[in-house]
């Protein structure tokens, strides 16, 4: 029996003009890997480095979301170079916090600290949500981002998050902030 690493092909490619989003596959788990223990990586998440078994959990979490739900996370590559450099998409965990979230889908991004400064998320960003418009309709969505996040807190503002409410996850404290669907 051989195994492919190719993903389901419920993953629709996102293209912009310099980067290319896709599903997840098992080799992209080295260059996540690595990026994760930089510190400018994970500073917002945890204080220390997420052991190679949480980041390959969120390797096999960003394939297996799109199965379950029809939605998930992109793989963000570098189309000059083929690189791995991030991870955009929608989730829902399910998360225990107050307030809740409810049903609205979660947007979420991370960047290899060594591409910040280039307009890569935005230029991800902005592709994941005209995909959401389409897929979802004009419904809320919404996003979790520690409140010392001054980069990740300035995307949200420039694609139209408002903040909505303070709060604490996992011992961490977080900004919750939404924005509303086209027809709100």
């Amino acid at each position: 029996m051989s195994i492919s690493h190719t993903p389901p092909s419920v993953v629709p490619v996102l293209e912009t003009s310099r980067l290319r989003l896709r599903g997840f596959r098992a080799d992209d788990f080295d260059a996540w890997f690595a990026m994760s223990r930089q510190l400018a990586y994970h500073r917002y998440f945890t204080p220390e480095p997420m052991p190679a078994e949480e980041v390959w959990k969120l390797v096999l979490r960003s394939a297996g979301h799109w199965l379950i739900t029809g939605y998930g996370f992109w793989a963000v590559e570098e189309k000059a170079s083929g690189r791995f450099v991030g991870a955009v998409g929608f989730l829902h965990l399910k998360r225990a916090i107050e307030p809740p979230l409810g049903d609205a889908p979660e947007i979420g991004w991370v960047m290899d600290p060594a591409i910040h400064g280039r307009g890569y998320a935005s230029e991800a960003v902005e592709a994941v949500l005209a995909w959401g418009e389409s897929h979802f309709g004009p419904v809320r969505t919404v996003c979790i981002i520690h409140p010392e996040n001054e980069p990740s807190l300035r995307l949200a503002a420039k694609f139209g998050y408002r903040e909505y409410c303070r709060t604490t996850y996992h011992d961490q404290p977080i900004v919750l902030l939404e924005r509303p669907g086209a027809s709100a």
